[in-house]
């Protein structure tokens, strides 16, 4: 009557009965592996934030990161680039996404003009959505 697992006497019925006990196995080390590896994917580039309260911007997609150094680098997702390919770089994904965000993580340290340089670098590449990165101030 009930769906067996072939155990009885009709031999020729395909056994119904699903083992997802390796499925269970693997999305367990799977989710094992991106717990440890998750912390491991920070920004590449060392950036102290200044404080500042507001509240947090909300979007609907991922933004780009662009971070300045201390010194005045810049670097595109964590990643050194020279200002001339920011600007050219930020042009082709434009493209390809005309509602980009772009969020600029400005060392606390670094010079104001610094900044302002990668911001005119963003503006000639077309991109009018501009957030400035903060950390909420110390309690």
């Amino acid at each position: 009557m009930g769906m067996g697992t072939g155990g009885g006497g009709d031999r020729t019925r395909p056994m119904s009965d699903i083992n997802v006990t390796p499925l269970v196995d693997i999305m367990l080390v799977l989710l094992i592996i991106f717990m440890v590896t998750a912390p491991l994917m920070t920004q590449g580039v060392e950036v102290k934030l200044p404080e500042a309260t507001a509240d947090p911007l909300t979007s609907n997609q991922e933004p780009l990161m662009v971070s300045v150094g201390v010194d005045g680098t810049a670097a595109l997702e964590g990643k050194p680039i020279t200002l001339a390919q920011l600007a050219a770089r930020l042009q082709v994904i434009k493209q390809g996404n005309p509602h980009l965000v772009v969020y600029v993580r400005g060392d606390n340290r670094a010079d104001y003009g610094a900044v302002m340089r990668v911001m005119a670098h963003l503006q000639q590449a077309g991109v009018t959505e501009v957030g400035l990165v903060t950390e909420p101030p110390a309690r």
